[in-house]
């Protein structure tokens, strides 16, 4: 038995017959791109009191959510069905206390000189360094949020630069 064919969709991660493809990026120029991603990771008060002081039963929570983001932005393409591997020149990892949530800002800024973006680096680094974050201080809360994880800026490529307004 045969798949039914479709129209050729305008989808660039559809095949003519609907199947998912990774799109071929190969005539594209190599140009510079750069992307940030947030996350923010909600807490109570107390919790961000005592990883402030370093006073957290697994040690450096801070220090091992930067890293482990610096990481997942490597590993993207295997973790991103269709994400393109792609020759990371730039990972850096900010995460800075935030009172008012209370908790703390994560911000994953990734660069590249390559044929396609790196979004979705940006967006894995920032997602895993809060999940990293959590699972750090998971013995001292339970009840924290993983909130707002999005694109906040990015430059270079086809579809040109965006900043979130």
């Amino acid at each position: 038995m045969t798949q039914p064919q479709t129209p050729q969709s305008s989808l660039s991660h559809l095949d003519q017959q609907g199947q998912a493809q990774m799109v071929d990026v190969s005539a594209k120029p190599s140009t510079v791109r750069e992307a940030t991603a947030q996350a923010a990771i909600k807490m109570a008060a107390t919790t961000l009191a005592q990883i402030e002081a370093g006073n957290t039963p697994k040690g450096d929570v801070l220090g091992t959510a930067r890293i482990a983001g610096i990481m997942a932005a490597k590993q993207t393409s295997n973790l991103i069905p269709l994400c393109h591997p792609l020759p990371i020149q730039k990972v850096e990892v900010l995460i800075n206390p935030a009172p008012d949530l209370p908790g703390y800002y994560i911000q994953a800024t990734v660069k590249t000189k390559a044929e396609t973006g790196v979004e979705m680096e940006a967006l894995t680094a920032a997602s895993v360094a809060a999940l990293t974050l959590y699972d750090m201080a998971k013995a001292l809360e339970k009840t924290m949020e993983i909130q707002s994880v999005r694109l906040l800026r990015k430059t270079g490529g086809k579809s040109g630069d965006f900043v979130w307004a």
